[in-house]
This record gives structure tokens, sequence and C-alpha cells, in this order.
């Protein structure tokens, strides 16, 4: 069949009129056809995202100016549309910058900045613009007033998707109530059906922002929720990108951009933590894998024994006969007495003695007489030398490697197949005369892979997978870095290969976790705070995770529960996700939060879990907020964290910190009702047993109040008066201290109170006393009052079921 590319190439001309159809588009000319993209799917979702991306602009901005943040939200019906309107009390926009923020896609402050805000990319409240004038066709509406300002600025402007620039129909001057903030009103196209949804961001919204203070006003609700602090979030600080998550291409391409020379300049000057001696690691890292190493040997024993001087002094001449002699002693001297010498060891060496002997003896030890002294001494230790047997080189070798290959693997290994993995390993590490033994990790790798099968297909000897990495990394051990200088940044920047080297070098380097200034996380407190405020809870816990890193952009995982009490007790747990304080309320199905929560085995917390895996049932609120430079969606509408393993680890860690003190909670409740029902049945059964015992003995009935105390080891407190002396007695039944807090309550004014605190309120008196009762100890609180008197006593320090009161 005819393609209908062959068919159209027969044509005369048709690639310049193809050529002549093609052209650029405006971002928002590409929004304008993807709406969907950013959250404005449906007349439902996009009423909730526009509200989002008004409501995190107005934070966004209170906080930056540090402002208590005082958001008013109000959606209006329209006949067939909704009018929404959102302002805030924020520091105001100026008038030249009105018409660029909400009129154009893509412009910001934040986008190339590395710290932790809301929004960054510039696309949320002028695609909500966008989304508005697709829609109803009418222009959106922003009054602003800046701090100090005398009028508001008025602006009425729809977007010009063909060139994504503002289209101003109104400016204008006018006054307004608030002296400083920002309105925008929009008309759009929406529905009411996502109105559970829009309830669920605002109260998150509150939950995660407790220093915030929220309005909404809808065509048939009211909701406020205040602030539960005036504490704002911490200040942010920009960071450099951090060594560990650049990727190649960034790398590249910050090579490139970078106006230092060498690589310690560009580490230093362009990532975060990293310091002068981090720089000299990378460089030795990335030397390594550009050069190789040097392989360092044992001067063998046979040769520490041979005059070394003889070869030493024939590399030198003219030097007289002390100056050579003492040259020659002391250079065998101290290569003898080295365990290993790599080929830089030993110019080292050479250089050392030289310039020792030329400062003793006024004679001058020029670079050639160096390096023919540095060629003796190699061919000496590496069996190179001149009158050596031409095996020796591998001899020499394959005696230090039998050493090592057999520390290196298990003593079932015979000294054959030792000896033939050596041999030929040193038949490989053998070069050309004057080769410093330089080797790269995938070179010797390659070495030990070929002899290990060589030796297995000769010598019927295996060596497996674990043998031959331990081999390899006993000789890489052995290498020394080379003292070359490392590629200069112009060199990297233009060979790719290099720069991966580099790459590699910096993952591999242990560098200090990034700093956190430039992140502002909620804290432990203010979760507690937040959760608190919007949910009666009988529980609450919060942890905050220590900075990790992913992407070369540091984040923190913090993680809430509440539990119990009039959180609803649905057949499953509310999950709350979220990411730099806002609300996550769509696409909790494709979220990493969601994934982490159902693959927590919730029986191990004391939640009910069918199945030991999804989200747990029963009266529980699970909130994870990830704060972050950079938090990786899943798309452009910013509905869901994607699943990268860094940021799921965290989550998952701060999650189960949480719900280990949830835990102990539960299991500690469970223990007290265990305690209720057993005091209960006591209760129950004492009086019965007492009342038989004093019929069958005929004595006096029994005096059973205290007993259920000492049986159950409970704190008993028990009040006596008689001759108007009152004596409160905190008798401690049980195995650990209590810390008791004891008022009594009288109706008339005690005195002698012995230390006491004592409060008169609306003619009461408060006899308040705090002591510590070591375990099977009483202690005794002692006052007298003048006349009759009604008491009533208040004890805290001392849970409930803990305590037994007779008084």
């Amino acid at each position: 069949m005819t393609s209908l590319q062959s068919e159209l190439g027969e044509e005369e001309g048709i690639a310049e009129e193809l050529a002549e159809s093609q052209r650029a588009i405006s971002i928002a000319e590409f929004f304008e056809k993807n709406k969907h993209m950013l959250g404005f799917d449906s007349g439902a979702r996009g009423l909730v995202t526009a509200v989002k991306e008004a409501v995190d602009n107005a934070l966004d901005a209170c906080e930056e100016a540090g402002i208590p943040p005082d958001i008013y939200v109000e959606i209006q019906e329209q006949g067939d549309y909704y009018r929404l309107i959102v302002e805030d009390n924020g520091p105001g926009i100026t008038k030249e910058q009105i018409p660029k923020i909400f009129g154009k896609l893509l412009y910001g402050s934040r986008f190339h900045k590395r710290e932790q805000n809301r929004g960054q990319q510039g696309i949320g409240i002028s695609a909500a613009v966008l989304y508005s004038q697709l829609t109803s066709g009418k222009p959106a509406e922003i009054t602003s007033r800046t701090q100090g300002g005398d009028e508001a600025e008025y602006f009425e402007l729809i977007i010009d998707t063909d060139q994504n620039e503002p289209e101003i129909d109104v400016e204008e001057t006018t006054t307004w109530e608030r002296p400083h903030g920002t309105r925008i009103e929009m008309e759009m196209e929406a529905n009411m059906r996502a109105r559970q949804q829009l309830h669920d961001y605002i109260k998150h919204t509150a939950v995660v922002n407790p220093h915030a203070r929220i309005e909404l006003r809808e065509p048939n609700d009211h909701f406020k929720y205040e602030r539960a602090t005036d504490q704002l979030p911490a200040e942010t600080e920009e960071i450099r990108p951090h060594p560990h998550g650049v990727e190649l291409g960034t790398l590249i391409k910050m090579l490139d951009a970078t106006d230092s020379y060498s690589v310690s300049g560009f580490m230093q000057g362009e990532f975060t933590r990293v310091g002068q001696k981090t720089a000299d690691d990378v460089i030795d890292s990335l030397k390594d894998r550009h050069y190789g190493r040097e392989l360092a040997w044992q001067p063998p024993e046979e040769k520490k024994k041979r005059d070394y001087k003889a070869f030493l002094e024939q590399a030198v001449s003219n030097k007289g006969a002390d100056a050579t002699s003492q040259f020659a002693t002391n250079v065998a001297d101290v290569v003898s007495g080295r365990e290993r010498v790599s080929h830089q060891d030993v110019v080292e060496i050479v250089d050392n003695v030289a310039d020792g002997v030329e400062d003793d003896h006024d004679v001058t030890f020029g670079s050639t007489v160096r390096e023919n002294a540095v060629d003796a001494v190699w061919g000496l230790v590496t069996g190179t030398a001149e009158g050596e047997d031409e095996d020796a080189p591998q001899e020499y070798r394959a005696r230090d490697l039998y050493q090592m290959i057999d520390e290196a693997t298990t003593s079932r290994k015979d000294d054959a197949g030792i000896k033939g993995l050596a041999d030929r390993i040193a038949a490989k590490l053998v070069r050309e005369d004057g080769h410093r033994d330089r080797f790269t990790y995938d070179e010797l790798a390659e070495f030990v892979r070929k002899s290990a099968e060589d030796t297995e297909e000769y010598d019927d000897v295996t060596f497996g997978e674990t043998a031959r990495e331990n081999v390899l990394e006993r000789l890489w051990a052995i290498g020394r870095t080379v003292p070359d200088d490392a590629p200069d940044v112009s060199e990297i920047a233009g060979d790719r290969d290099t720069a991966s080297e580099l790459l590699e070098a910096m993952r591999e380097t242990d560098i200090i976790a990034p700093p956190t200034d430039c992140l502002a996380p909620i804290t432990d407190e203010l979760v507690e705070a937040g959760l608190k405020k919007e949910f009666d809870a009988d529980f609450y816990a919060a942890s905050t995770r220590d900075a990790s890193v992913h992407g070369g952009d540091p984040f923190i995982v913090e993680a809430g529960l509440a539990y119990g009490g009039d959180v609803e007790a649905e057949n499953k747990a509310t999950v709350m996700r979220f990411a730099n304080r806002v609300p996550l309320v769509y696409q909790r199905g494709a979220c990493a939060t969601t994934d982490v929560v159902k693959s927590i085995n919730w029986r191990n917390y004391g939640l009910d879990q069918p199945g030991g895996s999804g989200i747990p049932n029963g009266p529980v609120v699970i909130m994870v907020h990830v704060a972050s430079t950079n938090v990786p969606f899943t798309s452009e509408s910013k509905d869901a964290v994607a699943n990268v393993p860094e940021m799921e680890s965290e989550i998952e860690l701060a999650i189960r910190e949480a719900a280990r003190d949830l835990k102990s909670y539960l299991n500690k409740r469970r223990s007290m009702q265990q305690r209720r029902e057993k005091q209960n049945k006591l209760a129950t059964i004492l009086p019965e047993m007492a009342e038989k015992l004093t019929e069958v003995t005929g004595r006096d009935e029994l005096v059973i109040d205290d007993s259920i105390a000492r049986i159950m080891n409970n704190v008993l407190v028990e009040r006596e008066v008689e001759d108007g002396t009152v004596k409160v007695v905190v008798e401690n039944n049980s195995d650990t201290n209590a810390d008791v807090d004891v008022t009594d309550i009288v109706s008339v004014e005690p005195q002698d109170t012995n230390g006491a605190q004592v409060v008169e309120m609306d003619g009461e008196w408060f006899v308040k006393w705090s002591e510590t009762v070591s375990s099977g100890e009483e202690a005794t609180l002692e006052y007298s009052v003048d006349g009759d008197a009604e008491f009533d006593i208040s004890v805290e320090g001392v849970e409930d079921e803990l305590l037994t009161v007779n008084a």
C-alpha cells in the first residue's frame, strides 16, 4: 500500500507548503486547549482549583510580608455561572505587576529559587483567570492596595492567549476599606458538585496553617476557621543545589555557565555544603575514575637483602662519592622500610631524599638523575630491573596477589586455585616498560573476571561473585590516587564521559545534608495544634523528620495523628495529604502518601486493617506534610506526590514515629479498660463476701472501703476530720512513684495549712498541695477548720483507673 508520505512527496513543493503551516504557540494557547492538565477539567473541579490557587497565593503573600493571614473566600451564584471572590490582608501588589501576575502564564519570582514555596511555576492564579474568561467570556477584576498606599489599584483584564500577555480592559484607582491587601473576582462556568472537596480544602488548609484565619461564604453555608497561633512559619533562605541530587544534563549546563576554572572552585562556588576538604575528596574520586589508581606493591623480601646502592649509584653520576652513597643508602632504607610502594611513592621518596642530600653536600640532583633513580627503584620493586629474569615481573606481582586472594576468599580454596588466579591476574597487570601500574576500576574488574573464568575452565576451581568482588576490592584498596592535576572545568564540560565521571564522584563522596533554612516545616507542636483546632479527638501525636535530599533539593516530612473523640468512625481512616502547606484533595490514589499509608501494617499499631493492607479502619485522622524546595508532583495540577523512593521512605518513617505513640496510647487504654472491668467486678463481689463473712463469723461488719484500692494497687486518697483537724492521706499502693496534685475545697477558711497553697474564690477556699509519694509510702496533708465545714476534693496527676478516692 502506498503511504501518505510517499504520495505527498510526489507533489512538487509539498515540503514548502507544510513548512508554511508550522508556527510557534504560546504557553497560554497551549493550556487554553489543555486546561485539564492544570486541574480545570470540569466545572466542579475548576471551582475548587480556582479557590486553591487564589488562597495559596494569598497565604504566600502574607507570610512573605510577615503578616498573619486573614483570608476571605466567597462564592456567589450568578445564574448559570458562579462568581468567586478571594481577598487577603497581604502587602498588596504594585500597579506595574498586577497585569503580569494575573494575566501572564509562567510569570513569577519563585521558579529558580531553591526555597520552600506553595507556588513556583507562575501558572496557578493566571490559569484560573484563563479558565474564567474561557467559560464566561468575562474579565477578571483585581483590586490591590499596597501598604502605605493612599488608594487602591483596580484592573479588569483577560489573557491574550496568542501572545501570553495581559489585555487590560479597565485600569483605574479606587477606594477600598482594607489598608492593604489584594482582592480578585472571577466569574466562571462551574457547579457545586465538589462541595465536599471544597470544604476539605478549606478545612485542611486551616489545619496545616494554624497561623491563618480563613472565612468561607457560599450560597448555603458560612464557615470560619480562627487562627490557633500568631506564630508565622519560619523565614526561608534560598540555597544552592546539593551535589547528591544533580543530574548529568544539569551538571554539564552548570559547568558551561560557571566562571570557575578549577573543579575545586566550581564545587565550592556552585553547590551547598561543599568546602575545601569535600571538594578535595570529590577531586580524588574523579581522578580515580578518570586516570585510574596506581597499584602499590610489597618490595620483595630478597630485594631488601640485595644491595640497592649498586642500582642507585649506577643511576647517579658526578655527584661525589659521599653524596652518591648517602643518596643511595637513604632511598634504599626508606623503600625497604615501606609495606607497599607505588610509582608515585617512589617518585616522592627519591625527591625528598635528593632534596636532603642537596642541602647536606651542596650538589644538585637534576630531573634526569632523579628519573633514572626512580626507574631503578621501580624496577627493583616490580621485577623489571636490568638483569632480572623475563618472568620476574609477573612472579613478583603474583606473590603479592596470592596473599591478597588468600585473605579475600574462603579457607576452602586450595593453594593451586589461588595461585592460578594470582598468576593470571598478574599476567594481565604486566605492561610495557615504564608503565606505572595505573589501572581504572573497570580495567581491574575485567582482569579479575577474565582470570576467574580461566581458572575455572583450566584449573577446575570456581571463584563466585562474592569472591571476585572481594579480590577486586583488595586490588583497588592497594591503589593510590594519582598525583596528576584533575581535568579543568572546560575540559569536563566538553566531554560527556568525563562529566559523568565527575557526577559519579560527587554522588560517591560523603557530603553533609543540605541546610534546612530553605524550608519551613510546621513543627510537631503546631501540627498537633492544627489537628486540635479542627478535630475534637482523645489523642494526638506528631513527628517531624530530619531533612533528606531528592534531586538536589532538601525536603522534610511531617506526620500527625488524631484518634477517637468526635473523629468520625467511618469505615476508613481519613488521610490528609499536604505539600508545602497546601492540601492535596484530588488524585488520592495516585499519590505516594496514600501508597505508603496503605503499605503499613496498621494492626501492629492497634488499628483494624482487613486483609493486612490498605487504609486502616477506625476513628483516626492520618496527616502527612511534605515540605520541599521542589516537590515532585505527578502533574502540572499538583494534586499528588510522585512515587520517589527517598520521599516514600521518609513518609513511612514519619508516620511510624507518630503511630508508635498511638500504639502506646491504645495499649494503655486497653489496659485501663481491663482494670475498670476488674475493679467493677471486685466492687460487686467484695460487699457480698463481707456480708457472708459477717453472717458466718458473727463479728461486726467488715470495712472494705480501702480493700479495692489495695487489691488493684491504686493510689488511695482518704480524708479524716476529727475535732476540727482535717487529714488528707495519700497512700501509694502502685509499684511506681506517684506525682499527686490534691486540691481540697473547703466552705470555711482553713487554718494551720502547713505550707499548702490557699486560694479564696467566691466564698470557698482551695487548699492546694503537690507531693511525690514513693511506691508503698503515704503522705498527709493536714490543716484545721473552725466549726462545721463542707468539703470537696480534686486529685490530678493520677489516671482515674489508677485512683481510689474515699473522701
